[in-house]
């Protein structure tokens, strides 16, 4: 039976609607980016966005720090458990703390106590914890926690100072209660700090990573078929230098890679398909001021409502 030219327009204003639900705001999913503002005495601040380019800062310090010797809150990483419980870990002294705190919230307006998670007891020299990153193992069920510290004179001095010679450094849980021992995660041959590790399928892990050395201090990629490593291949850098602090995102078919342009007074970012070109988007995005990086977070949109009606 032949359909009237109006039922066809009605059906393709119907099929319209709902593709532009799937790509809009009718979405159920958006995103929440950790930061916070320096000098990093005040606490986690957060970011919301429905289509992971335009970014509003909630304006709320929603958890305030108390641990540590310097009581700071620098490079917040956050990740959402499979029960729904969000993890936060971040960096609570510059210098003097083998550690980092530690806190936990099921809707992010109401945490755990902070805990200080003692990481390298073993290394009384250890300068310092910086940046630990938190990802989830879903092959193997567990919590990793990578970071970067200076053990001096334990590795090539190359041109850094044995204060300034990162490397970066793992350990597992299951609980946040219990860990695995630390152990070295990446030795590039050169001072690294803020690594980042993203999963793209089975078997198929990419780091993304500062080169901390001078001139250099900008940012690169290796790879890996385990989260844990090793991971190999260490790219050619694809940002400028004076940049650090990146978090991904997929979006569609592509990744975008946010990070700290610090050298140009101004947060960037770069989208990618393969991890091996990438085209600068900084045009595209909105980031609030003072924003200083963390990572970025897929969540129910419910939650990103919650908070904003605080």
């Amino acid at each position: 039976m032949r359909k009237s030219a109006e039922h066809i327009k009605m059906v393709g204003f119907a099929f319209m609607g709902m593709m532009l639900c799937v790509f809009s705001s009718c979405s159920k999913k958006a995103y929440i980016f950790t930061s916070f503002h320096e000098p990093a005495n005040e606490g986690l601040r957060l970011l919301t966005s429905e289509d992971g380019y335009h970014w509003n800062d909630l304006n709320k310090v929603f958890l305030k720090p108390n641990i540590g010797t310097q009581k700071i809150l620098r490079d917040p990483s956050m990740v959402q458990g499979p029960d729904g419980v969000f993890h936060l870990v971040w960096t609570c002294s510059w210098k003097g703390d083998r550690g980092f705190g530690y806190a936990s919230s099921k809707d992010l307006k109401n945490w755990s106590e902070q805990k200080f998670i003692s990481v390298l007891n073993d290394e009384p020299t250890t300068v310092n914890v910086w940046a630990p990153e938190l990802f989830y193992d879903d092959e193997k069920q567990e919590y990793i926690i990578i970071w970067a510290s200076t053990i001096p004179f334990r590795f090539a001095k190359g041109i850094e100072e044995e204060d300034n010679n990162h490397r970066m450094y793992a350990i597992t849980t299951k609980d946040f209660n219990s860990f695995s021992s630390a152990k070295l995660f990446l030795n590039p041959g050169f001072s690294v700090i803020d690594a980042v590790i993203v999963k793209r399928k089975p078997a198929d892990y990419v780091l993304v990573l500062k080169d901390n050395t001078r001139p250099n201090r900008n940012l690169k990629v290796a790879f890996s078929d385990q989260a844990l490593g090793p991971y190999t291949d260490v790219s050619p850098t694809f940002s400028s230098k004076l940049t650090e602090g990146p978090t991904v995102l997929k979006n569609g078919k592509e990744w975008l890679i946010y990070f700290d342009a610090y050298g140009d007074k101004k947060y960037a970012a770069v989208k990618t398909s393969d991890f091996k070109t990438f085209k600068d988007v900084s045009s595209e995005i909105t980031i609030p001021t003072g924003h200083k990086h963390g990572t970025i977070v897929k969540v129910k949109r419910k939650i990103i409502k919650a908070l904003a009606s605080l």
